[in-house]
């Protein structure tokens, strides 16, 4: 068979399955969204999004693979990951603890419905445009954080369509050396590829989330001591990403 038969098969199988793990995902969205309504605790509604996160991964038949749960602290932490597609915090919230709790950035919290849902489940929200709102949000996560809340980010604040690994913003570890919890650095794998900012439907796959040994802050007191942490939680993630580093300097030309 031509190799272009062969493309064309494939892609239309594609859609095919996009088809269906999209409505899948708008089926489950919806019983998510009319359970994390009702008048339950936060602990119960992140519950809620913990299980109808997992089971849209199981009937879509893409295999969640959490690998380092060990280095997970039972308690309050900072989480911090990489972010390479729409998917990474479904997947974030199927595969971490339900008591996690997500800073996402605000322009989602504007997305009717969506921003409804994340507020429900306790998401915390910061404007990354307004310097001064910016301050206020970051004080009020400062507040959940020294309060034992645990966190995650995704330090790079976006996402590109471009492969790799982006800059990462201070402020998480901030929040960490103020609070004195530790950093856990996330690598996950595999999203980019299922659904790229390229793609409106999802293609099957496997998602792999590692988690890497914590960084302790007890120590981290000064801006130096906040940069190191960023940096050495963002080479770990580098290190098993099996993507580039963006922010590598390109190599000499040679004549």
């Amino acid at each position: 068979m031509p190799a272009v038969l062969i493309r064309t098969a494939r892609e239309i199988l594609h859609i095919i399955y996009g088809l269906y793990a999209g409505l899948v995902f708008l089926a489950l969205g919806l019983c998510a969204f009319l359970l994390v309504l009702l008048p339950f605790g936060v602990s119960a509604r992140r519950q809620i999004a913990h299980a109808s996160a997992r089971l849209f991964f199981i009937v879509a038949g893409i295999r969640v693979r959490l690998i380092g749960a060990e280095h997970l602290p039972a308690g309050p932490c900072i989480v911090v990951a990489n972010h390479a597609s729409y998917l990474d915090g479904i997947v974030m919230k199927a595969a971490l603890p339900a008591r996690f709790s997500f800073v996402i950035k605000k322009e989602v919290n504007r997305i009717p419905l969506v921003g409804l849902v994340l507020r429900r489940i306790g998401s915390e929200f910061v404007d990354r445009f307004n310097r001064h709102a910016g301050g206020v949000d970051a004080r009020r996560i400062l507040k959940a954080a020294d309060a034992g809340q645990a966190l995650v980010f995704f330090p790079e604040g976006t996402f590109l369509a471009e492969p790799g690994v982006g800059k990462f913003h201070t402020g998480a570890f901030a929040i960490a050396a103020r609070t004195a919890l530790p950093v856990v650095p996330v690598c996950i794998r595999g999203t980019r590829y299922i659904l790229p900012s390229t793609r409106f439907l999802p293609r099957p796959g496997e998602i792999e989330i590692e988690v890497l040994p914590a960084i302790p802050m007890e120590d981290a007191r000064t801006p130096e001591a906040v940069s190191a942490a960023r940096d050495l939680a963002r080479a770990r993630i580098i290190a098993v990403a099996q993507e580039p580093d963006l922010c590598a300097s390109p190599a000499p030309a040679t004549e």
